[in-house]
């Protein structure tokens, strides 16, 4: 298997189990992960935020643990990578505000190379303009911001555990679904694990 260079992207409130799982998965598969967010730098951390089901309307949050950011932001460009991860939880909402980060989505997305977004993460994908046409997957909140932008939202079991594949894009609706998230983006990336 040759090794891929993915780009995770974060910020702060990023859902913890949402940026820690995948990039740890992806670590010990082979690959090499660089976790950037917006105005920090390598060494910098990130908080993070847990988002349970606790059977209230929506998610509970807590704090997580802190998550350290090992690239530079203002120095990553879609061409040096093969893939994009965006993470969920409360980071997209602001994110998406930035014109850099939807610039470097829609140059991922342009050069049709792999996407994997999360729950709240496909936020980030409505304003870069790439669910057009498409149909993904993402936190049922953010299902009619995926409609809105002429996507279809791939409804989701009440056990949030399946992920959704359209061409580059792999989406899912929360971190339950990791198994079934990073397997799909394994294989869309062309990863072959073997036992």
């Amino acid at each position: 298997m040759a090794q891929k260079k993915i780009l995770m992207l974060v910020g702060d409130f990023v859902e913890d189990y949402e940026a820690m799982v995948p990039y740890q998965m992806l670590l010990m598969v082979g690959h090499d992960v660089v976790a950037v967010c917006p105005g920090k730098k390598p060494g910098d951390v990130v908080k993070t935020a847990i988002h349970d089901f606790e059977g209230d309307q929506t998610y509970s949050e807590k704090p997580g643990h802190n998550f350290m950011i090992t690239g530079d932001f203002d120095a990553v460009a879609a061409a040096d990578f093969d893939a994009l991860v965006i993470p969920g939880g409360r980071a997209p909402e602001y994110l998406r505000l930035n014109p850099q980060v939807i610039k470097l989505v829609q140059d991922f997305n342009g050069a049709n190379k792999p996407i994997a977004a999360v729950c709240h993460g496909p936020q980030i994908l409505v304003t870069a303009g790439v669910v057009e046409g498409k149909t993904c997957s993402a936190y049922p909140a953010c299902g009619p911001d995926v409609t809105g932008a002429g996507g279809t939202w791939a409804a989701n079991n009440d056990t949030f555990s399946d992920a959704h594949v359209d061409g580059n894009l792999v989406t899912a609706p929360a971190w339950p679904a990791h198994p079934a998230w990073i397997r799909k983006f394994l294989e869309v990336l062309g990863t072959k694990i073997t036992l």
